[in-house]
């Protein structure tokens, strides 16, 4: 049997479920979750930001679009435009800073404790995108 493994779920592959899951519980974010789980939109918000899509509407579509493919990163179905929208204004921030936090913690260690470890590149953020519709 073939496996193919895409670029997108090795990146996910580095927000392990049982540490995701920890941060989530810490900051209460599945108080609103309304049958839309932080990952799911945590999915939908990375698939947005390498994606580089600019509104709900490409996101839920370019979501839909591969939805077989969904399955093996844990997300069921595609979000609704109304879910995404409201899991974005309702979730607490603090989950996205904790997982970063978590990321450079790891990338710390690889590096070891002489050297101090910085980004090469320019750091964006994954929540920093404002999609339109949103904003108005």
């Amino acid at each position: 049997m073939n496996r193919v493994c895409s670029i997108f779920s090795q990146l996910l592959q580095l927000f392990p479920g049982l540490e995701f899951e920890q941060v989530v519980k810490e900051h209460r974010a599945e108080r609103h979750a309304r049958g839309f789980t932080c990952w799911g939109q945590f999915v939908a918000m990375l698939f947005c930001h390498l994606g580089k899509v600019q509104s709900l509407r490409e996101i839920c579509g370019g979501l839909a679009a591969s939805e077989g493919k969904l399955r093996h990163l844990g997300v069921g179905e595609a979000p609704k435009r109304s879910t995404l929208s409201y899991a974005n204004e309702h979730r607490p921030w603090e989950v996205y800073r904790s997982l970063f936090e978590h990321l450079l913690g790891r990338c710390q260690q690889v590096v070891g404790p002489r050297k101090k470890f910085r980004f090469k590149n320019k750091l964006l953020s994954v929540d920093a995108s404002v999609i339109d519709l949103c904003a108005s």
